[in-house]
């Protein structure tokens, strides 16, 4: 039951990137041809219920396998795998709810792929069972946290990468790179000026998120451990995030930063951010194979 899942769960979400993708491109052989072109749904409208209904399945289904994968025999697995298949489910859920409110068909195309892979990584390489506090109302409270911050991050850099890429579009030397289907998906994205209001709509919550992870993990550091902080490879990397994003936040405040100077913070933030986790997790699964507790 479960394989069946994680091959469903996959195989939908691949379907509904290739989906998006076909319509580019029939948009754009219409285009050429000389047709009509229907304009872009307009978010929230009838017309984009049925996209809407399916990854809400998909959402479902990938939620179901998240519980059923993670919580087993009264003990709780969880490794890198996890952490990234959970990142991207959150982060197409926080799309599904934002695409009701924005235009954001566009960025489907990069979210779905992704989350196609990761679905199926933690079939693919092994976990960590984490026992005795795993009921611990303190670490569901942190585990919960960090990982809607995640899932609110690692959206915010896809978002990033479409907006870097849209602008480089922009200038006249390099309009000629976009052909075809790419040209008809650049056309349907929501203005940039939009799209870097929710970019740092993203940012804001997630930085919430984010303290309340930290401070969440220093208590419950301090009931495990004994010690309200561990200098640890997570702990660092997970404190010079939330540096790096809050910088991002001060500097769009204060200086007004925008453009490629805030996209690149917003992507090495989030470069920090993986590390803290599941960098570490995977150096220890897959590198040196080491199963621990933790």
């Amino acid at each position: 039951m479960t394989i069946l899942l994680y091959a469903l769960t996959a195989i939908l979400y691949a379907g509904l990137a290739v989906c998006s993708w076909h319509g580019y491109r029939r948009d754009a052989a219409l285009a050429l041809a000389g047709g009509q072109i229907a304009p872009a749904p307009v978010a929230g409208t009838p017309s984009r219920w049925p996209m809407q209904l399916s990854l809400f399945v998909v959402l479902v289904l990938h939620g179901v396998l998240l519980h059923q994968t993670i919580f087993r025999a009264q003990s709780m697995h969880f490794g890198f795998a996890y952490m990234l298949s959970a990142m991207l489910w959150l982060s197409v859920g926080i799309y599904w709810i934002e695409s009701f409110f924005f235009p954001l068909d566009s960025l489907r195309l990069m979210v779905t792929p992704v989350a196609a892979v990761a679905c199926v990584l933690p079939m693919v390489f092994p976990d960590v069972r984490i026992l005795g506090f795993a009921a611990d109302p303190i670490f569901k409270a942190h585990f919960i946290i960090a990982n809607m911050a995640y899932g609110l991050f690692a959206l915010a850099a896809l978002h990033a990468l479409l907006m870097i890429y849209a602008e480089r579009q922009l200038h006249p030397s390099r309009s000629s790179e976009a052909t075809g289907w790419l040209s008809r998906w650049l056309e349907t994205l929501p203005p940039l000026l939009t799209m870097e209001k929710l970019l740092f709509r993203l940012i804001g919550a997630g930085f919430v998120l984010l303290t309340l992870t930290l401070i969440s993990g220093v208590m419950f550091s301090e009931a495990l451990f004994g010690r309200a902080v561990r200098i640890d490879h997570k702990t660092v990397f997970a404190v010079v995030s939330w540096l790096m994003f809050g910088a991002v936040l001060l500097g769009r405040h204060f200086y007004g930063w925008r453009g490629k100077v805030a996209l690149r913070w917003v992507l090495a933030s989030f470069v920090a951010l993986l590390l803290a986790y599941v960098g570490s997790r995977f150096v220890l699964e897959v590198v040196l194979h080491r199963m621990t507790e933790t």
